[in-house]
């Protein structure tokens, strides 16, 4: 059963199945392009039933037992009535059904799929535009290494680059390799490897991008959530710790996470910045370079905080009204997207572009300049080094990769930068022989776990907030946040309290299971279901061992900061207006706000915010991993130096958030750009170096 699909995401039972996380940065399995795919957008076949008949007998048994048929005579219209009537064996849950990826569901669910309005908008441009409308603004930058080999060398040759044949003493079949001879190679393609390839290009320097995920132009993307997740998300976006602790999601597509992202823009908080100059002896985060480097990431992205605030989500909505009503500090959170940008739908892609992810700016960059391409659907198997004239350290000269057919192939260059992101970048490192002990450890995962209200639609106290026409997944995913709990003039370890993306697949994972007919009517309450999570700036950490596993422990600390947030959200949705409120707790536990006296409230509050958080009776989300190669003044203690330069190997970098010193405690986008932009200059005048010492000589 393929789960990842939102036939099977309804009908799945709550609680996630163990998840290990890919061996390294790209999947193993070839991707299959198909050449009517606009914007090159990878069309994989639905995966096949190995499962023999009896296997599926109890798979079908135990699907129907978290998912019976229910009669509920009273239902308030037919397709509810249906919703209940439908078991998950009778719509196909075991197995994979409906080519359309349409969810006889939704109806009754209140949800619309795909947005149809952007989705009819985008069409009608798609069908009177430009090449860029139509393939994505990186289409000319696209290479694949599949292509016939006049058109390969054409394709690379237009950006200044040059294919050759080369033996390959690693390799054991011992054949020669195609090789692509590069200033830089680059291997990731999100907020960090995004931002260091488009100043390296514009600053004349050619680059090669490797990128494990497809590209997914913006007139092809789907807004399902299934195929979506499938597609551009780690592990189909059930991935999680080895324990099951935690539920992980990252970005595995052109543009990283900061394609599927939630528009957050928020920059390095000044007693984060503090710490790390203070307690890490990184004199970076007070330097002008840095300040310089922040402005210019968010003057590309377009950061602003502005909000229409009537066109607020149901989630963001309830978040600052009732923040105002109980005198918490709420604020607008800066995004990468204009202020009329109400797209419910971008954990999937921005439809019409207008989120700034690198895939729309700092990439689009380097294709406009000519000067670097990006082979998308390729595996970094490991980073190439080789001793070089009596020098202490080993030198990077580029990456062995396999290209979408499995073929092995190299990227020889000057100049190395891995971009993985925290999970892969240190089992590329560790199978590269790197063995500095610092990396894979020191792993954060900014741990979340959420609170909700139901708003029914006849409940509105005050229709200046238009509450009757709002629902959970429509409009800005992430508008408001909260600080009440965040401790930011103290220690700066608390909780910021912000906002999900939350569809139908999703919702039922972290909805808590008691019977089947609880969790049918929780899924009927879907769309005026508004939830609120708190993020937390973890001391505790983990690790990502050789083969990519994930191990991770909150300290006692991170769990009481967690409480905290659960105590002030369930308070928030109160004030609100919420009529019925709870937590994700495995004993799902539903107060009824209105009907109980003060006393009761309080003593629910009280009991639910007590709960130990974890150990799989509350779901832990983590959409944030950084620090697993971290920066620092000695190798003793970090990764890699003050540049991103690892101690070990002279010319390979490190350019995403697994070089944070700490947790960051807010969203981590623009940090990374910020860090990768100082490192990229870092990197332009090492090539300036070398090309001045081949001068002289």
């Amino acid at each position: 059963m393929d789960s990842s699909h939102d036939l099977n995401f309804v009908g799945s039972p709550p609680v996630i199945a163990k998840q290990d996380l890919l061996e390294t940065s790209v999947d193993l399995e070839p991707l299959n392009y198909c050449s009517e795919s606009i914007g090159g957008e990878p069309h994989r076949p639905p995966p096949a039933n190995r499962l023999t008949a009896r296997e599926m007998d109890s798979l079908t048994a135990i699907s129907d037992t978290f998912l019976p048929s229910i009669d509920l005579p009273g239902a308030r219209n037919e397709s509810i009535r249906a919703f209940y009537l439908t078991s998950a064996s009778m719509i196909g849950t075991p197995e994979i059904v409906n080519e359309k990826n349409e969810n006889p569901a939704w109806t009754a669910l209140d949800y619309c799929g795909p947005e149809p309005e952007l989705a009819d908008q985008v069409k009608a441009s798609v069908d009177q535009s430009s090449e860029d409308d139509r393939f994505g603004p990186l289409h000319c930058a696209m290479v694949h290494m599949e292509s016939p080999g006049d058109d390969l060398a054409a394709a690379l040759s237009r950006a200044g680059l040059y294919l050759a044949t080369r033996p390959f003493s690693g390799d054991r079949r011992k054949k020669p390799l195609r090789t692509i001879h590069c200033d830089a190679v680059v291997v990731g393609s999100g907020s960090g490897g995004g931002v260091v390839a488009g100043v390296l290009a514009q600053a004349g320097y050619k680059v090669v991008v490797l990128e494990k995920g497809g590209y997914h132009a913006r007139s092809n993307l789907s807004l399902h959530e299934g195929p979506a997740m499938d597609l551009m998300y780690e592990g189909g976006g059930l991935l999680a710790t080895t324990d099951t602790g935690v539920v992980v999601l990252s970005g595995a597509t052109v543009g990283g996470g900061s394609a599927i992202n939630w528009a957050a823009a928020l920059r390095t908080p000044d007693h984060v910045a503090a710490e790390w100059r203070r307690d890490h002896g990184l004199e970076l985060f007070g330097s002008d370079a840095y300040a310089e480097a922040l402005d210019a990431v968010c003057e590309r992205m377009g950061v602003q905080s502005d909000v229409d605030k009537m066109e607020e989500n149901l989630n963001n909505a309830a978040l600052r009204r009732g923040c105002l009503e109980l005198g918490y500090p709420v604020a607008n959170i800066s995004r990468n997207a204009p202020p009329d940008h109400h797209c419910g739908w971008c954990c999937f892609g921005c439809k019409d572009g207008r989120k700034k992810a690198t895939s729309e700016t700092w990439l689009v960059d380097m294709a406009e300049s000519r000067n670097g391409v990006i082979l998308p659907g390729c595996r970094a198997v490991r980073v190439l080094h080789r001793n070089r004239g009596g020098r202490r350290r080993k030198v990077a000269t580029g990456v062995l990769f396999e290209s979408e057919s499995g073929e092995a192939c190299i990227v020889e260059s000057k100049v190395t930068v891995v971009a993985c992101g925290a999970l892969n970048t240190p089992v590329l490192l560790k199978r590269s022989g790197l063995r500095n002990p610092n990396i894979g450890k020191h792993l954060h995962l900014h741990p979340v776990v959420m609170v909700w209200g139901y708003f029914p639609e006849s409940g509105s106290r005050r229709p200046d907030y238009r509450e009757e026409e709002k629902r959970s997944y429509e409009g800005g995913i992430m508008t408001a946040m909260s600080t009440v709990t965040a401790n930011w003039g103290t220690t700066g370890y608390g909780t910021v309290i912000q906002t999900p993306a939350l569809h139908p697949g999703m919702f039922s994972v972290v909805t808590p299971w008691t019977s089947g007919a609880d969790f049918k009517d929780r899924m009927t309450r879907f769309a005026r279901t508004a939830h609120v999570f708190a993020l937390a700036r973890d001391r505790g950490s983990g690790t990502v061992d050789g083969e990519g596993n994930i191990s991770y422990r909150m300290e006692r600390g991170d769990e009481e900061s967690l409480k905290k947030g659960v105590e002030k959200m369930l308070w928030i949705m109160a004030g609100a207006g919420a009529e019925e409120v709870g937590t994700q707790h495995c004993k799902g536990e539903r107060f009824e706000v209105k009907r109980a006296s003060a006393r009761e409230w309080e003593r629910f509050v009280i009991k639910a915010s007590r709960r130990v958080v974890g150990w799989l009776t509350t779901p832990v989300c983590s959409a944030h991993q950084m620090g697993s190669c971290r920066m620092g003044v000695e190798d003793t203690t970090s990764a890699v130096d003050e540049r991103g330069e690892t101690w070990e190997v002279e010319g390979l970098f490190v350019a995403d958030a697994s070089v944070f010193p700490t947790a960051l405690g807010v969203n981590p986008m623009v940090t990374v750009q910020a860090i990768a932009y100082c490192t990229a200059h870092s990197i332009v005048q090492v090539l300036r170096r070398e090309m001045m010492q081949k001068d002289r000589n």
